[in-house]
């Protein structure tokens, strides 16, 4: 949890933590500010103290909203340093972060580097910092970091706001169930419009983008994939496709609040007036395996043995998975679930390869196992987000009911 940092600094031997702002969005920058809309910059928190926020003279009004203690680069010495510099934009940079970290009250010490700057722009600053600060030891991690051990758990306040946009979201996708059944089908079994033009997934796609916005929610890369496309788990779908009765669909929407912020994520698989029987039985060994990973869930448990039993019921019944043949493109092929927040993909990691995370409550997770055959033209997914609440039970968010057969009323 976010009251978990200082002790994470100390677990690590930082005294600092030095996290840079994107210009869009920085998920590390809004959990260690609460939240704050910045396109540059970065916030300094030394260890035992609340985070300082040093941004453009423009965007002081904006970090000061967030209650933390914001100073404008002139105030910190950007005009000296860019003096001392002559003109050298490299030099500059890492006299005036050097400055900044002294001035704040840090004479020397180890400082992990975090955020979401342009990675060659962050890494030429290390690479000056270093060269004119060597009182300072500047570090990154390859993971699991800092933050990721910290968004493991949730909050009261993240919580909260991951409960709304899961209740948003649901809306959203049963609102998809509902206008696409209010089109017909002609008689090549094309899903059509009252002009008898065909409906395409770009329609579908818009459709939902629209009511996300009207939720006070975004998209980011939703995936809407049918047959073939659906085979594939991260195909995002071919817009300028119709719509076509018995092919199965995989929808997958993971929304965020607008702007940045907390994420919703679910998937979803719809076959349009009736479902092939080969459809049918992948779907229904797929809910399966749902209600095996739900059953194997408990506080405390390692989150592989949770993977572990999905996997053996689907290979039991003739399905690869990514442990019997590994690399495999068919069949199960990844691995069973993940936590969500600020990022869609956070830790804890619900997969056969990650032996060392446990269920814990304040988790956020996905559960979302799937069968992948693209050379039969189909794809199978069905995900659920769920927290682990605080008497320590698996509560699912996503309001939406798992039929697969979507009849059309038009």
């Amino acid at each position: 949890m976010k009251s978990d940092i200082d002790s994470l600094m100390q677990q690590r031997g930082l005294d600092a933590l030095l996290v840079f702002a994107g210009h869009d969005h920085s998920p590390t920058l809004d959990y260690l500010t609460g939240g704050v809309r910045i396109t540059g910059g970065a916030a300094l928190k030394l260890l035992g103290h609340d985070p300082i926020l040093i941004v453009n003279g423009m965007e002081t009004a904006e970090a000061r909203a967030t209650g933390l203690t914001a100073y404008d680069y002139h105030s910190m010495g950007m005009e000296t340093a860019r003096k001392s510099a002559d003109g050298d934009a490299a030099l500059t940079q890492a006299l005036f972060w050097g400055g900044v970290l002294s001035r704040l009250g840090l004479p020397g010490g180890k400082v992990g580097i975090y955020g979401a700057a342009d990675a060659n722009t962050v890494l030429a600053l290390v690479d000056g910092l270093r060269a004119h600060f060597p009182q300072y030891t500047l570090v990154g991690e390859m993971g699991p970091t800092l933050f990721d051990a910290a968004y493991t758990t949730k909050d009261a306040s993240e919580m909260a706001r991951i409960r709304s946009v899961a209740q948003r979201t649901s809306s959203v996708v049963r609102a998809t169930w509902d206008f696409i059944a209010s089109h017909r089908a002609d008689d090549s079994e094309t899903v059509v419009k009252d002009d008898g033009s065909p409906l395409t997934i770009g329609d579908v796609k818009r459709f939902i983008r629209r009511e996300l916005l009207d939720c006070d929610l975004e998209d980011t890369a939703m995936i809407f994939a049918q047959g073939e496309d659906g085979g594939h788990p991260h195909s995002r779908g071919n817009e300028s496709q119709a719509l076509k009765l018995g092919q199965a669909i995989v929808f997958d929407l993971f929304p965020r609040e607008i702007g940045g912020g907390y994420h919703h994520d679910m998937t979803r698989t719809w076959c349009i007036g009736y479902a092939p029987p080969e459809v049918r039985e992948a779907y229904d060994q797929v809910m399966q395996a749902f209600d095996i990973a739900l059953e194997q869930f408990g506080v405390g448990k390692p989150t592989h043995l949770m993977q572990e039993a999905v996997q053996d019921y689907l290979e039991s019944v003739g399905h690869a998975t990514a442990r019997s043949k590994p690399g495999t493109a068919e069949g199960y092929v990844h691995s069973l679930g993940h936590g969500v927040g600020l990022n869609v993909h956070e830790s804890p990691r619900i997969s056969h390869l990650s032996k060392e995370d446990r269920f814990a409550v304040g988790n956020v997770i996905t559960i979302e196992p799937g069968v992948y055959y693209p050379s039969r033209g189909f794809g199978i997914r069905v995900e659920d987000l769920l927290i682990v609440d605080e008497r320590g039970e698996l509560v699912s968010l996503t309001d939406v009911p798992k039929a697969l057969v979507l009849p059309l009323r038009g």
